[in-house]
C-alpha cells in the first residue's frame, strides 16, 4: 500500500525552558540537519494544536497535557512561513506540490524533561542557549522563529 501524500502544510514547535534552553533534534535521514519539532497535518481540516500535540509525543515522547507539560503550555505564535520545499522530500508531497505553510507554536517545558528520540526520525537531541541554537538549525525558518523566543517569553 502506498502512502498517502503528505499535506503541505505543517506545524514548527520551538521547545524551550523557562531559561531559553532551546531543544534541538537531529534528522536520520540528513544528519548534521538539526531543528526543532516539525510535521505536516495528518489530514487538511487536523486542527494545528494536534498537529504539534501529536509531533512532539511522536519526535519527543514529551506528552502536552501531561501534569509536567500542561496543555497551556503550548503557545500560538501567529506567525507562519510559506517556503519552498526541498527537492530532496518533494516526492513526498502530491505532484506539482512545491511550496508548504509552516505554523509556529512555542512550548515551554520544565529544566530536565526528558526525551525519548524515534530512531527512525532523529539520532540525538540536545538543548542549547537560544541564539546558539538558532546558529545551528539548518532551517531558515526555524533559526528565525528561535530568534523569536525571547519576545514571546516577556
Amino acid at each position: 500500500m502506498s502512502r498517502p501524500f503528505k499535506i503541505p502544510e505543517s506545524v514548527l514547535v520551538v521547545i524551550h525552558t523557562p531559561a531559553l534552553e532551546v531543544l534541538l533534534i537531529e534528522r536520520a535521514d540528513k544528519p548534521g540537519f538539526w531543528q526543532s519539532v516539525t510535521g505536516a497535518k495528518d489530514l487538511p481540516d487536523e486542527p494545528l494544536r494536534d498537529t504539534c500535540v501529536r509531533e512532539v509525543a511522536e519526535e519527543t515522547g514529551i506528552a502536552i497535557g501531561s501534569a509536567q507539560v500542561p496543555a497551556t503550555a503550548l503557545r500560538d505564535w501567529q506567525m507562519s512561513n510559506v517556503y519552498e520545499i526541498y527537492p530532496v522530500w518533494r516526492h513526498r508531497y502530491a505532484p506539482g506540490v512545491t511550496h508548504n505553510t509552516e505554523h509556529v507554536f512555542g512550548l515551554v517545558v520544565p529544566p530536565g524533561t526528558p526525551v525519548t528520540l524515534n530512531p527512525r526520525e532523529h539520532l540525538q537531541h540536545l538543548w542549547l542557549p537560544w541564539r546558539e541554537a538558532a546558529d545551528r538549525c539548518f532551517s531558515p525558518s526555524n533559526a528565525e522563529a528561535v530568534l523569536h523566543l525571547p519576545r514571546f517569553t516577556a
